[in-house]
């Protein structure tokens, strides 16, 4: 319940400072003399070494909010039933694994308890100690309980998200004097995308397992959570700009961006032009920008296209086609951000159509779809049926051609391989294209872009990437993907035995 590194350290006597038992005893005195007599009086002492800065100034607050210090544990806010759905809608839930990989072990064998809140000071995890659990339980240190400032008063969870800071708090520094018994360290985790704090890491043991090498433990453990945060924000943002850049192409030149639903602009034309963030208020239609520049604003399917306000006939956008077509679900279309329903057929010409940029006539589409038995009567009937779901202007005749800005999945990880961007190929494959499909060539471009993604991360040697791979479906069942990781991974990672007892299934089969 914890500041960084000098925050830790300072106490009323520096002679006991060392000893977690005799500074308990000097801060319960201080604790006692500014708390317990005639009620606090925390401006002006003179008579003796007072509570630190920190903690005197989170005293203040919590007092003001009527915070009782003679309280018995923090108010229980959710039930068992709630926390399975708060923890799975919640950002921290995907850097859990990090978390306990980092710190239960620690907690495990140092006597303390891992805790982690959302930002409201929720306790929405809890591991460590079994022998520690009781005594926590007693104190309220358990999931759905709130241990913000304004609930509780100053503790390391809630003073660290009140001070956006790291802090560490010692036995009397606590308000209550229910936690006078613990010493505390926490750290704040914040959202990378908008800097928003999202919650806190903390960790709770009794007095005498206080060590100051916890503030840089728990300070550190959420830095390496906000970078793994980081990292998955950079590959949303990559989807989103691939799944998103036939809008800004439409714009054939003129001056344009995505912008993420955030406000955060992911691309822009021309480069170089636009601020890293851009505020949007909700319906808004237009957005004036830092110089001067006033754009309209486009709600897409995800995030907005900002362009110029002021635009000419010429310069009107395309239409805008979106296709996903990798994976075991349905083929999804986007038209102009705005969903197509397809079935496997019309998927399989427009996949066909998105590969043959120029046009293809009649029996060459057939061809290509049905092999040498394909009938260009067949094909007929399922363009008409397909522009009567798109439109006559976006798939046009004579030849059979799309007359759009096009984006596919297929097309992104097929010109990431080539570029040898590996990684943004895995990102943008969601699996074997269109795999219900029996056209020659999709079958032939689906072979493709499996053995092409599959032998591109085996040659990375990158042990994250093919642990990746290994969980995606062309790699979970490759027993090649799996030696290499048991092989890679080292005797202390996490991941190990999860891919160890994969491997073994594999083997078996």
């Amino acid at each position: 319940m914890g500041g960084r590194g000098h925050v830790s350290s300072p106490s009323p006597d520096r002679k006991v400072s060392a000893d977690p038992l005799a500074r308990a005893r000097a801060l319960s005195k201080v604790f006692d003399e500014v708390i317990g007599a005639g009620g606090p009086s925390l401006r002006g002492r003179d008579e003796g070494p007072g509570p630190r800065p920190i903690i005197s100034e989170s005293w203040q607050r919590s007092l003001a909010a009527r915070v009782d210090p003679e309280s018995v544990a923090p108010p229980l806010v959710y039930s068992s039933d709630d926390l399975p759905t708060l923890r799975a809608d919640h950002p921290l839930n995907t850097v859990m694994p990090l978390l306990r990989s980092t710190l239960v072990s620690i907690a495990d064998e140092a006597m303390h308890v891992m805790l982690v809140t959302d930002a409201e000071g929720h306790i929405l995890w809890r591991d460590g100690a079994s022998s520690l659990l009781s005594d926590a339980d007693r104190v309220g240190l358990y999931p759905g309980t709130q241990v913000s400032e304004e609930t509780i008063g100053t503790n390391a969870m809630g003073t660290t998200l009140a001070v956006d800071a790291p802090v560490q708090i010692h036995s009397a520094e606590h308000l209550v004097r229910a936690f006078h018994a613990w010493t505390c360290v926490a750290a704040p985790v914040h959202d990378p995308d908008t800097g928003a704090i999202l919650g806190a890491v903390d960790i709770s043991g009794p007095l005498h397992t206080a060590h100051p090498a916890l503030v840089q433990l728990v300070s550190t453990t959420a830095t390496l959570a906000e970078n793994q945060l980081r990292v998955r924000v950079a590959i949303a943002d990559e989807r989103l700009r691939m799944r998103n850049m036939p809008h800004l192409a439409s714009l054939r030149g003129a001056a344009g961006a995505l912008v993420t639903p955030t406000g955060r602009i992911i691309a822009g034309e021309p480069y170089g032009r636009w601020p890293e963030r851009v505020a949007i208020a909700e319906g808004a239609d237009r957005v004036v920008l830092a110089d001067g520049r006033e754009m309209l604003v486009e709600p897409l399917a995800e995030g907005y296209l900002l362009r110029a306000a002021t635009r000419t006939t010429r310069s009107a956008p395309r239409t805008a086609l979106s296709m996903r077509f990798m994976g075991d679900g349905a083929p999804r279309l986007l038209l102009n951000g705005r969903p197509v329903p397809l079935t496997l057929r019309p998927a399989e010409v427009l996949a066909m159509l998105a590969l043959h940029p120029d046009g293809v006539s009649g029996e060459r589409l057939a061809q290509l779809l049905y092999g040498e038995d394909g009938n260009p009567t067949t094909v007929r009937g399922e363009i008409h049926r397909l522009r009567a779901l798109i439109g006559a202007d976006v798939l046009r005749t004579r030849p059979y051609r799309l007359d759009a800005t096009v984006e596919t999945d297929f097309g992104s990880v097929r010109a990431a391989l080539q570029a040898g961007r590996v990684e943004a190929a895995l990102s943008a494959c969601g699996g074997p294209l269109l795999p219900r499909s029996d056209s020659p060539e999709i079958r032939e471009l689906r072979d493709e872009l499996e053995a092409g993604l599959r032998r591109a991360v085996l040659d990375t040697d990158d042990v994250d990437l093919l642990h990746t791979f290994a969980g995606h479906p062309l790699g979970r069942d490759d027993l090649e993907v799996h030696d290499r990781l048991v092989t890679l991974l080292a005797p202390g990672d996490t991941r190990l035995t999860a891919v160890a007892m994969r491997r073994a299934r594999l083997l078996r089969d």
